[in-house]
């Protein structure tokens, strides 16, 4: 059974990259490249950053993905955020779990165009059972264009299989 008092504050975890690689092994897939969602190849989202409880990934846009209005649509923002909040969710999952959101809420804050987008998400609480991520999305001036918000459902055992990235 799982007890609080067998986690160990984060900041142990990330002063050992022994403890990295064998806890949180999504990191490393990440970084060499083994888990890239088709939608983010599609969209041409790429990894910027990952460590362990975050994410940092950007794209450019393009008039391909505008709206009828002619800016941004909003879900390609949401792909982005998503992706961003999804990474930094598996930093979090040892290799037997896996996860699902469960929820996800935007706030827009300005029309973009064709600009570079930077996604910077970071997991708020992670609990057994629950994560909760938010994600900021700038441009490449640092003015804040969206805020996402994702409540992600933790899966082990049956639930997780054929799950894997």
């Amino acid at each position: 059974m799982w007890q609080r008092s067998a986690l160990r504050p984060m900041n142990d975890l990330l002063a050992s990259p022994s403890i990295m690689a064998n806890e949180f092994p999504w990191i490393e897939r990440i970084r060499s490249g083994g888990f890239a969602a088709p939608i983010g190849k599609l969209l041409g989202i790429t990894l910027v950053s990952v460590e362990a409880n975050q994410c940092s990934m950007s794209m450019v846009t393009n008039e391909t993905q505008r709206n009828p209005l002619g800016t941004l649509h909003g879900g390609v923002f949401c792909d982005l955020g998503d992706a961003a909040m999804g990474v930094a969710m598996l930093t979090t999952l040892p290799e037997v779990e896996t996860f699902t959101t469960v929820e996800l809420k935007i706030n827009f804050f300005k029309p973009i165009w064709n600009e570079k987008l930077i996604a910077s998400a970071k997991v708020v609480r992670r609990t057994r059972s629950l994560g909760y991520v938010e994600c900021d999305i700038t441009d490449e001036k640092g003015s804040l264009a969206a805020r996402l918000g994702s409540t992600c459902l933790v899966l082990r055992g049956e639930a997780a299989a054929g799950r894997s990235g």
